[in-house]
């Protein structure tokens, strides 16, 4: 199958490659130029022209905002020959302008699936990310030609934004056990235990977990290079908050947890791997 791809940071990345491995013939785009021509990939010349030749195009961006340029920018995806086409959403979004993302593809008579994801680099490499979908069922049984190749399950949501409410109440998951996971191992080091040990009683025991499993070894290394940054989960524990406000709840974790997230921003690490939350909990190590 022919299918573009815009996106290409960690994931992006690995998505991209997992799709090339299983055969997709892929045509990139990216904002930063020198990310798309690394790949030795065919490089479209915008978004629109991209879609114009492909059936399908995937996204895999920042924000909300970035979709929203990559929408309908001056050459952007719904300027171009989209009519018909799939536009395959994986970004984690803010609940609000998805539902825009919807009704800006329909006016255009293209088919918007919004698809985020849960897993990073090498979950996406291996084909076993959780893919959580909205959109119109005919467009989501379209979009598993490709969804099929990157994930190990597909759940479909229905409804319009239902999919974005259900990743950012994940990532709730994932941020909060990641930071629960650094504070027990710096506690655990304060009070004698050596690292690797406590690592090996935490995963058979209380902290077992796919975060501790998939992070277990940047922990013991000290390897913050990002497969999920700080910069990523603070942003979404930041529209997790936002979806809470707009539901008239409160949101108690989230808010804890985002805030410890912050101080990596104060030491200029936003950009390592989210597992350096472990850093936060480690007397005068923050600033390393």
């Amino acid at each position: 199958m022919r299918a573009g791809f815009i996106g290409l940071g960690n994931l992006g990345r690995a998505m991209a490659g997992r799709l090339r491995e299983q055969g997709t013939d892929l045509t990139v785009w990216n904002r930063t130029p020198d990310k798309a021509t690394a790949l030795g990939l065919p490089v479209a010349d915008s978004p629109g022209a991209l879609i114009g030749e492909v059936p399908a195009v995937m996204l895999c961006l920042a924000d909300s905002d970035a979709v929203e340029v990559v929408l309908r920018g001056k050459e952007g995806l719904l300027a171009g020959d989209c009519a018909g086409k799939l536009i395959i959403d994986t970004t984690t979004n803010h609940h609000a302008p998805v539902l825009l993302f919807h009704e800006l593809c329909r006016q255009k008579d293209a088919r918007y699936v919004e698809a985020p994801v849960a897993g990073s680099v090498v979950p996406a490499s291996q084909g076993k990310l959780v893919v959580m979908a909205s959109g119109e069922a005919r467009d989501i049984n379209a979009a598993r030609t490709l969804l099929d190749k990157i994930a190990s399950s597909i759940h479909e949501l229905g409804a319009p934004g239902l999919a974005t409410r259900m990743k950012l109440v994940n990532n709730l998951c994932l941020g909060t056990i990641m930071a629960a996971v650094g504070e027990a191992l710096a506690t655990a080091e304060a009070a004698g235990v050596p690292r690797e040990q406590a690592l090996a009683v935490l995963a058979e025991g209380g902290g077992k977990s796919l975060v501790l499993d998939a992070k277990r070894q940047k922990l013991l290394d000290e390897d913050w290079s990002p497969h999920f940054s700080v910069a990523m989960i603070h942003k979404d524990l930041h529209c997790l908050q936002d979806l809470a406000r707009d539901l008239g709840r409160p949101q108690y974790l989230a808010g804890v947890v985002k805030e410890q997230y912050a101080r990596l921003f104060l030491a200029g690490r936003e950009h390592e791997d989210f597992a350096a939350i472990y850093d936060v909990f480690r007397e005068g190590i923050i600033s390393k």
